[in-house]
């Protein structure tokens, strides 16, 4: 990492069974501040992998924790109500085993907690029945992958500058 505005930054990425650069951020500015974490759920190593890849090549300081299944994107609802930290979003795929991309949508949006937690749809799925019962179930975007890295490291960086610098999240 050089030592120039980033001096500061350190990355987390959380990956079942492996931690990368697990550290804080204390901010570009030298005012400690908390940067929200990033949900990842995606049942394929090779995109969580991909994913990651991306985000560390863009320099992504918010840490991503990747749930494998819909099982244990659910199990992180308790943990917000009982006060741990929200993501600033989810990233989520449609194509799961067992409960779909769609279904966990479904789902969180019937949680207080997390029916306001924005969720973008990061998968390879363009076919117009999902994108249309994605918005239907309250997904804030939906994003069909990229098969070129290129291209896909494009669109972490946009995905991660719109929703965590950009926007400005519900109460």
């Amino acid at each position: 990492m050089d030592d120039g505005a980033w001096r500061h930054a350190t990355y987390g990425w959380q990956v079942p069974g492996r931690t990368r650069f697990r550290q804080r951020y204390s901010g570009l500015s030298g005012d400690s501040q908390v940067v929200h974490s990033i949900l990842l759920i995606d049942d394929n190593p090779m995109d969580v992998e991909l994913t990651l890849r991306a985000f560390q090549q863009n320099r992504v300081a918010n840490p991503v924790t990747v749930a494998r299944n819909s099982e244990e994107a659910l199990a992180w609802i308790p943990r917000w109500e009982s006060g741990e930290s929200k993501p600033a979003m989810i990233l989520l795929d449609v194509n799961m085993p067992r409960v779909n991309g769609l279904e966990l949508l479904k789902e969180l949006r019937t949680h207080a907690v997390s029916a306001n937690i924005p969720v973008i749809m990061l998968t390879t799925s363009s076919t117009g029945r999902d994108i249309e019962t994605a918005y239907e179930h309250g997904a804030n975007s939906y994003i069909v992958k990229p098969v070129d890295f290129e291209k896909f490291r494009d669109v972490a960086e946009q995905i991660r500058h719109y929703w965590t610098v950009l926007n400005v999240p519900a109460p």
